[in-house]
């Protein structure tokens, strides 16, 4: 048996972030920011958070709260935590100005890709040959392919500023910064601000909003807006979303009463537009637990591609890394079921001096792999400018 102790509403989601230390969870959803500290107890996978909330009491009338990541492979341990203590407050976007404010972390940062850009649009190139050619029905229709890239600073990373910088760059994606499983004696952490919910479960509602499509923002308001109505029009684009708002579909109609599947609408970042769908539905037994949901769902053809089985087996051939935690979940759930899980891009992998970056986009037959390259380099920059680094990746493609 546990305790879990709730602290008193913050006033606001900055104070969270100014008590955030390495080693704490932080999380900041659309529904509210949520830190924790210390750890009650733990599980590796979502299908056991469920008992292990069960052995706990909480001060809040919903029971204990567990937080954590799971990894793009479904398979491999998960980090799920009930925290000793558990501090909640306001969205972000409701929050006033952190009084630490924004500042660049210290460099210089060597940076080193894998693999290196040109061999990823070779890669893409092999795989838009395997799309072309087809394998029957159960070949892939569309494979995500990522890349990554590792920087080593001159200290080790202060993580807490970090993720300072990215919830004020953009207070409206949901900001996270969770403990990790390390394999040296140097902390190990989690942390983004991604775009893309998953699913959140209230009661009886469910709410996935995938997101795939994307174009990079400018500076230039004009064309910042052309790029928009380009990508709202791109037929290319149009069908990559469209596999995944199938696939989200499809997982949660076992699960729902109704579902209202919207047209795609432009949504937008600090450094990225996309094309977005908010999927809702009525759940036809309200207590189904929204860790049940996630599992479902995970992952998506927006992180992995269609069918599922092809595209990680096409993946696996061609990826250089262990994705990790990237492509994975991050979120929270209460012991009535209720809570969020976040899909994990725009983030890093830190360890003591090295952050490991990652980015990627879905291949379908019409992409191009120079405009793949460049979605890979734009979807980087979330993580480099809120280090501080703004520097092209690639040259620009000819």
């Amino acid at each position: 048996m546990f305790h879990q102790y709730n602290h008193p509403a913050a006033a606001a989601a900055g104070d969270l972030l100014d008590a955030y230390r390495p080693g704490n969870a932080f999380l900041a959803a659309p529904s509210g920011a949520i830190l924790g500290e210390g750890a009650a107890a733990a599980a590796e996978r979502l299908e056991d958070v469920g008992d292990l909330l069960a052995q706990g009491t909480a001060d809040s009338a919903s029971g204990p709260i567990a937080i954590g990541a799971i990894p793009f492979d479904a398979a491999a341990p998960g980090r799920l935590v009930v925290p000793d203590r558990v501090r909640q407050a306001p969205p972000l976007t409701e929050s006033r100005n952190s009084h630490r404010g924004q500042r660049p972390l210290p460099g210089p940062w060597a940076m080193r890709p894998l693999p290196e850009p040109a061999e990823h649009a070779a890669g893409v190139e092999r795989l838009l040959k395997r799309l072309a050619r087809g394998d029957g029905d159960d070949g892939p229709a569309k494979i995500v392919l990522a890349r990554s890239l590792r920087l080593s600073g001159p200290g080790p990373v202060d993580v807490g500023q970090l993720l300072n910088n990215l919830a004020w760059r953009d207070p409206a994606a949901c900001t996270f910064a969770l403990d990790l499983p390390a394999a040296s004696p140097a902390p190990r952490t989690l942390v983004g601000a991604s775009p893309e919910l998953l699913v959140a479960k209230r009661g009886g509602r469910v709410v996935s909003n995938p997101l795939a499509g994307s174009a990079p923002r400018s500076a230039d308001p004009s064309k910042d807006q052309l790029s928009a109505v380009e990508l709202l029009g791109s037929a290319k684009d149009r069908h990559e979303h469209a596999v995944v708002v199938e696939a989200v579909t499809e997982a949660l109609r076992p699960y729902c009463r109704t579902l209202e599947v919207p047209e795609p609408e432009l949504a937008r970042t600090a450094t990225l537009w996309h094309l977005s769908t908010r999927v809702t539905g009525e759940l036809i037994d309200p207590a189904t637990p929204s860790p049940v949901l996630a599992a479902a769902l995970h992952p998506t053809p927006a992180v992995c591609g269609s069918p599922t089985d092809a595209a990680r087996a096409a993946i696996a051939e061609i990826e250089p890394f262990d994705r990790g935690f990237y492509t994975g979940a991050v979120g929270y759930t209460d012991a009535r079921g209720d809570g969020e899980w976040i899909v994990s891009i725009r983030c890093a992998d830190v360890a003591g001096d090295t952050l490991d970056l990652f980015a990627g986009g879905g291949i379908v037959g019409d992409s191009e792999p120079d405009a793949e390259l460049a979605e890979t380099s734009a979807k980087l920059r979330t993580l480099l400018l809120a280090l501080g680094v703004n520097q092209p990746l690639i040259a620009p493609p000819r």
